[in-house]
């Protein structure tokens, strides 16, 4: 995706990049660029056993025991 938006925004900036359809274009691009950082990191936070026992709660990785 953010491959696609570089080649778009190279192919609008060639004939002027300091059109507002090159700013648009690279915005676009950085704006991508951003989304995918932010869900890497939040993706990096989660723990997987947390989200395996959202969905197996049954399971033995996933009981609670009370003392």
């Amino acid at each position: 995706m953010i491959e696609k938006k570089v080649k778009e925004a190279t192919q609008v900036c060639e004939g002027d990049q300091t059109s507002d359809e090159c700013k648009v274009a690279w915005d676009e691009v950085e704006e991508i660029s951003q989304a995918k950082a932010d869900f890497r990191r939040k993706l990096e936070k989660e723990d997987p056993l947390e989200s395996f026992c959202q969905d197996h709660p049954e399971t033995d990785e996933c009981r609670v025991y009370d003392n």
